[in-house]
């Protein structure tokens, strides 16, 4: 019998950790696949030995419970291994996000004072460990390379900055037993299995889990705080509502370094028996082979993946007839949209869900049956345990079908941006409502739906946009006197921004400067926050008090563009 999907599993969680989590389905699904990577085939019992072991590596290089640990890589297995590892060691997981430039996974990792930093090189081109090479990092005392490009040879040890040495895969995990040279003698002490045991069984569910790094609601990069019992407690929710199944084939798209790949992929698989299949990348040509050859049955993502797998022109020879189950979100979903994921790519059950970082990824879910209407207009209700409530400019509760901004208070609620206590104070009022600058209306049955920014946030690709961030970029260029952004509508990406700019007395014709402002925003930041065009103009419109009038902007953007 399949669970009704409003039962809240607070009291039935047989962990209060992630790693009692792998040992539990170590356990308890054994030889059962749980991750598939290309060629890289492991077991849930192989998983749990693996992760021990960078467990082992990571006490070995002296990383002690509460420090902080980062991932700078594309989704792999071994991006699996060592967020498993890392939490085993009662360390604090720091994703950073793939698309970011030297400058900005610096600014993560020195705020976080991470001490290790897994990542890769070669992967699109880019060679991360090199990128940080004129950062300075005070906390960080190795780089180890997971994958791509060049990864140093068995027992040589190379230096990413004048300070941070970066090893191999093979000799960090050699250094558990201690048998790693570098520059200064051997590196890493041995440390026995059962240490590394210990340390997993002394996490407990209170504790820090991950730092997540995201604006939130005022434009400055913060870490989220979340710990072991509310990612646990959260995504046993999500993972009951939405019907995750042993034996599910699970494809993770969405990015590990994002809440949403990382545990409504990673840890909802491990409670629910499910087969991790990792993807770098998006590609659609990859994701059509990878759902026939692996039998792939549940595949989520934003709008903008499925509809370019309905519009790809290898789509109607592919055997989709294994997918089962799609969870969507972050965007507007058309309703033709989801009838053509039912009708077209075989999916059974098509479910929309509204969460933010602040919130352990997850607030509202729609369930299984309700009407496409409701999955297409709507982000659902609140999950159990959660409260949702819409109030005006003066924190007076709206109505339902009044538009207002949207609070939500509950166990998923951060306990804070990492290290900032005035930015917490901001975000989380002292009732424990937490103030997510989105603007939304709930009907009648308290269905959600996002309506606006508060805070003029916008989403390309499922990827949170905030313009404050790209404002400050933009306005470094010589040229830029002043500059507002904007999201505008975007068939295939959902938004896109716009820049308007103010040009300097002696800058370039507009549209020189327009080609030369792209070509310098696409060096200086992750490429989802490159606006896709930029209107040089007069002046901005501001109101009596000089602020600028983001609203006049959208219209004019929307209207230039043709969308409504």
């Amino acid at each position: 019998m399949e669970p009704s999907g409003e039962e809240d599993p607070r009291g039935d969680l047989q962990w209060e950790s992630v790693p009692g989590l792998l040992s539990f389905a170590a356990e308890r699904f054994g030889d059962r696949e749980a991750v598939v990577d290309g060629p890289v085939r492991l077991t849930f019992s192989e998983l749990a030995a693996q992760a021990l072991e960078v467990t082992r590596a990571l006490i070995a290089s002296g990383v002690e419970p509460t420090d902080r640990v980062g991932i700078w890589a594309p989704n792999s297995a071994r991006w699996v291994l060592t967020a498993l590892g890392t939490l085993g060691a009662g360390a604090v997981l720091v994703p950073l996000n793939t698309r970011f430039k030297g400058p900005e996974a610096a600014h993560v990792l020195r705020r976080s004072g991470a001490k290790v930093l897994y990542t890769v090189r070669g992967f699109l081109g880019v060679d991360y460990p090199e990128s940080l090479r004129d950062e300075e990092l005070p906390d960080l005392e190795r780089i180890v390379l997971i994958g791509g490009d060049h990864v140093p040879e068995e027992g040589s040890v190379e230096s990413a900055t004048d300070e941070v040495p970066v090893f191999g895969w093979g000799e960090h995990l050699q250094g558990a037993d201690g048998i790693v040279e570098g520059p200064g003698g051997v590196v890493g002490v041995p440390v026995f299995h059962h240490d590394a045991r210990s340390r997993w069984q002394a996490v407990r569910g209170v504790d820090l889990s991950d730092l997540i790094f995201t604006s939130g609601t005022t434009g400055a990069p913060k870490g989220v705080m979340a710990t072991h019992a509310q990612s646990l407690r959260a995504f046993a929710t999500w993972a009951q509502i939405v019907g995750l199944s042993e034996g599910d084939r699970y494809l993770v798209v969405n990015p590990f370094f994002h809440t949403f790949g990382y545990k409504a992929g990673i840890l909802a698989c491990l409670m629910r028996g499910a087969t991790i299949v990792p993807l770098p990348v998006f590609d659609v040509d990859r994701v059509l082979d990878t759902v026939e050859e692996e039998g792939i049955s549940v595949l989520p993502g934003p709008p903008t993946l499925y509809q370019s797998i309905l519009d790809h022109r290898a789509r109607p020879r592919a055997d989709l007839s294994s997918l089962r189950l799609a969870v969507t979100g972050a965007a507007v979903v058309p309703v033709e949209l989801v009838r053509r994921m039912a009708s077209e790519l075989a999916f059974t059950t098509v479910l929309t869900a509204y969460g933010l970082t602040e919130s352990t990824g997850v607030v509202t879910m729609c369930r299984r049956g309700d009407p496409p209407e409701v999955i297409a207009s709507t982000s659902g209700r609140p999950i159990p345990g959660v409260e949702v409530r819409l109030v005006d400019d003066y924190g007076t509760v709206v109505p339902p079908g009044t538009p207002g901004e949207v609070l939500v208070r509950g166990y998923t609620v951060t306990p804070g941006y990492f290290d900032d206590p005035e930015a917490t104070a901001q975000a989380v009022d002292h009732d424990g409502w937490l103030h997510t600058g989105d603007i939304g209306v709930q009907d009648d049955q308290g269905n959600l739906r996002i309506t606006d920014r508060k805070k003029d946030m916008f989403v390309v690709g499922g990827f949170n946009v905030y313009p404050a961030e790209v404002e400050a970029v933009l306005c470094r260029h010589e040229a830029v006197a002043q500059v507002a952004v904007v999201g505008v509508p975007d068939e295939r990406m959902g938004e896109v921004g716009r820049a308007f700019v103010v040009a300097k007395p002696g800058a370039p014709d507009p549209a020189e400067l327009a080609h030369a402002l792209l070509a310098w925003a696409r060096e200086q930041m992750a490429n989802y926050k490159v606006p896709r065009s930029v209107e040089v103009v007069e002046a901005l419109p501001v109101n009596a008090s000089g602020k600028v009038l983001k609203n006049e902007l959208r219209s004019r953007a929307r209207q230039s563009t043709g969308a409504h």
